[in-house]
């Protein structure tokens, strides 16, 4: 049957091709197959590499009608505005502008699922009608924007209100809806029982909801490596099917009479997401194996579990957490018996508790070392993040989440009959939980407990680990320790190389990829200046921050600038000084929805303010009033011995003229384009005063304002500056 394990992974390398370059894939599916052929008749037989390449075409082949038959129709509506009815599938959930709720429409007799947004925060409940005028968007290639990551999931439509939304409640709920109730009363009683400080974080162990888990909780958990707890995954699938074997005795005829609905109805509470898909299907098989007494075959099981998964979707290969939870276990099988095997060779042989703790010691660090090969580079690419502390983070605290989990069902159960027990039980829970947190983030706080991708030198070393790694498994002669040491040498010269490099010049500038936003990053020998935070989210502007920062070695700066307070330009500061401290912060003279006095000197730039430092200085100009505007943005003029750098904020062509009043600006090097390229700012006036060589534009790509504008560009291009912009060439770095 290890067959279907290269059958399986042929067909998802096609579906990954097709997804992500190729379209649909045809004419690749026609070469695929015919090689698949030519090698079959060559061998006589086919091989491992003949059914890698069957599966190629076999994948393409199936992409293409997926996409001929699914996908056209709705890629068709794509910009469309047409009525339509859609059944809401859970609770509405609100945004900054309104509220979402996740849906079921037809169209062309085919179900889709959709996402969609509406302008009012009305409260909409499962099985509920919306009958309106919508715009479309396809969260596939082929629509007018990019593509989004709800296509993983099985959502290929999002749809915003145009007109008038009418909202039908539900006459009779179907047995669709049961799952969702049940989800949003689970969530209920967790909010009820548990303490403040805990509920978030049981919600998040038993159905995967995290938005209420707070930014730094959240992050503490990356970074010490157990971000994988708070989101449902097969960890909670085996947890939830070792309480079911316990309960039944093992007895296999009814393990799986009560399995297979349990299964069934976990996975849709927790919304069918991918990572839960994958471990349900596998745990089915077990179940199959064990009732028929069969062999179970685990790299059998996950490739039939991955295969079925891509048939009915051929994108869940883009869903990152299908990429993570197959590549988990897809490690866990292929190198964690090796690791298991090393250890004990390398460990002493007791008896009694000790070999006990011995053996559960053996299987946490060869478990964890193994799903850790595949999802390393995954996190690293799509988080940015490596957790270097990871191993011994799940040593400290997997042991007690089985637990937890269980105890956190009781109490959903016993909240449906008894809420004061429900109570007690969950405050006894919260002990366990707050030693959880605890120990994530002390293990985060710890020196060098991740590393960060940001720098290309971390990058950098983690492709020399794998190729190390590839060789150490090719080699006949394997040494563990020769593999670690080399390893660990790479890492103390990419770290080196980052934290050196920005030393290495007079001025350093970059300008943070962040979407519609502004985050810029000021160095001069040493010294570290902040100006902006915020951007398209909060919580990635101050990820990309922090992740910048601290990848230099960064975890104090000097001083931090904030232009204004709109939440495009300050609204990830909050959570960027959880992670990185200032000695400095200098605000607008308007208040600010924070707590970030504590323990950092505060001004409030009403008049200009000069800081000097050792090469160089920074002028701050005050705002023309106190009144919250663009025109009263502070303006930030750094100067070190070669270079002049000047930030207006969002100041149009009136605060420009104030500052041309106000300052006696020199010719700067560099000028931040004011107001993320808008028409209206970075005016002639400023651009003659000031005659920068180079302009930075910090906007997002399809940003529903059009920056930059033509007519700035074109008022750029005649003054001869060069320009670089954010929404085409991602973060700018210019070192001088």
């Amino acid at each position: 049957m290890r067959k279907l394990m290269w059958l399986t992974l042929g067909f998802g390398l096609a579906c990954a091709l097709c997804a992500y370059w190729l379209g649909n894939g045809t004419v690749l599916a026609l070469a695929a197959f015919a090689g698949a052929v030519c090698l079959g008749i060559r061998q006589r037989r086919l091989s491992r590499l003949g059914l890698l390449v069957l599966g190629l075409a076999a994948g393409c082949a199936w992409f293409s009608v997926f996409h001929m038959w699914f996908l056209a129709p709705v890629i068709s509506l794509d910009t469309q505005k047409q009525p339509a009815e859609i059944c809401a599938q859970y609770y509405s959930s609100p945004t900054k502008y309104g509220c979402s709720v996740p849906g079921r429409m037809h169209y062309q007799g085919k179900s889709y699922a959709v996402y969609v947004y509406l302008d009012g925060d009305q409260p909409i409940c499962p099985g509920d009608t919306l009958s309106g005028t919508f715009r479309f968007r396809v969260t596939v290639p082929g629509g007018e924007e990019e593509a989004t990551y709800h296509r993983g999931d099985g959502v290929f439509l999002l749809a915003y209100q145009v007109d008038e939304v009418t909202c039908t409640p539900s006459q009779s709920l179907s047995w669709r809806e049961y799952p969702a109730i049940l989800r949003k009363e689970a969530g209920e009683i967790l909010e009820q029982t548990f303490p403040e400080d805990t509920a978030p974080f049981a919600k998040a162990l038993l159905l995967g909801d995290t938005e209420d888990l707070d930014y730094e909780t959240d992050t503490n958990l990356k970074i010490s490596g157990i971000r994988h707890i708070a989101a449902v995954s097969g960890l909670h699938v085996s947890i939830l099917f070792a309480l079911l074997s316990l309960v039944t005795f093992r007895k296999s005829f009814l393990t799986a009479l009560l399995g297979f609905p349990l299964l069934l109805l976990f996975a849709a509470t927790a919304g069918f997401t991918p990572s839960v898909n994958r471990a349900c299907i596998m745990s089915g098989l077990m179940l199959l194996a064990q009732l028929f007494r069969k062999e179970y075959d685990g790299p059998t099981a996950l490739s039939f579990a991955a295969l079925c998964m891509l048939a009915a979707n051929p994108l869940v290969i883009t869903s990152v957490g299908f990429q993570l939870s197959a590549g988990s276990v897809a490690g866990i099988y292929c190198f964690s018996p090796s690791v298991r095997k090393w250890m004990y060779g390398v460990l002493p042989t007791v008896k009694g508790w000790r070999g006990k703790l011995i053996g559960w010691l053996v299987a946490s660090v060869s478990v964890s070392l193994g799903a850790l090969v595949f999802t390393t580079p995954l996190c690293a690419v799509y988080f940015g993040t490596v957790s270097l502390i990871g191993v011994v983070t799940n040593l400290l605290t997997l042991w007690m989440i089985s637990g937890i989990f269980y105890g956190i069902l009781a109490v959903c159960l016993m909240g449906q009959i008894f809420m004061p027990g429900a109570s007690v039980l969950a405050k006894m829970l919260a002990l366990p939980i707050r030693l959880v947190l605890t120990i994530a983030d002390f293990l985060a706080g710890v020196p060098l407990s991740a590393v960060y991708t940001r720098s290309w030198y971390i990058m950098a070393w983690l492709v020399f680990v794998y190729v190390l790694l590839i060789l150490f498994l090719l080699g006949k002669n394997r040494k563990p320790a020769l593999l670690a040491g080399c390893a660990c040498l790479g890492l103390c010269i990419a770290l080196l190389a980052s934290w050196v490099e920005p030393l290495l010049y007079h001025t350093g500038l970059t300008v943070l990829d962040v979407g519609q936003g502004q985050c810029i990053l000021l160095q001069s020998k040493g010294k570290t200046f902040l100006v902006d935070c915020g951007g398209d989210s909060d919580t990635r502007t101050a990820d990309i921050a922090a992740q910048t920062l601290l990848s230099q070695g960064i975890s104090r700066l000097d001083g931090m600038i904030l232009t204004h307070t709109d939440i495009d330009h300050a609204g990830g500061m909050e959570h960027l000084l959880s992670r990185v401290n200032t000695d400095l912060l200098i605000l607008p003279p308007v208040p600010v929805e924070a707590e970030v006095s504590e323990g950092k000197k505060v001004l409030y730039a009403a008049d200009n303010l000069k800081l000097s430092f050792d090469g160089g200085e920074i002028t701050v100009y005050g705002s023309v009033s106190t009144e919250k505007s663009n025109e009263n943005s502070l303006c930030v003029l750094f100067e070190t011995e070669n270079c002049a750098i000047l930030i207006t904020g969002d100041r149009g062509s009136f605060g420009e003229q104030m500052l041309l009043r106000n300052a006696d600006l020199p010719d700067v090097d560099i000028l931040i384009a004011g107001h993320h390229g808008s028409k209206n700012s970075t005016g002639e006036a400023l651009l003659q005063t000031v005659r920068p060589e180079i302009v930075c534009i910090s906007a997002g790509r399809d940003n529903p304002y059009g920056h930059p504008a033509p007519e700035l560009l074109k008022r750029l291009e005649d003054f001869g500056c060069q320009i670089y912009r954010t929404d085409l060439q991602g973060d700018i770095v210019i070192r001088r």
